[in-house]
């Protein structure tokens, strides 16, 4: 679930950094909600993995 909002986050992000009109630092909030999703992943992938 984290590495497919992960996903669709980084792909907006591209798009609004590709779109040209980017409303200031918030199409950069979409790469660091991307980012901790994909930390969430392994950290979750870790867990599970290690308890069973």
């Amino acid at each position: 679930m984290y590495w497919t909002m992960g996903m669709i986050l980084l792909v907006l992000w591209a798009l609004g950094m590709t779109a040209g009109s980017t409303e200031g630092y918030w199409v950069h909030l979409l790469l660091l909600f991307s980012f901790v999703a994909f930390l969430l992943a392994v950290v979750s992938h870790g867990r599970r993995t290690a308890t069973s």
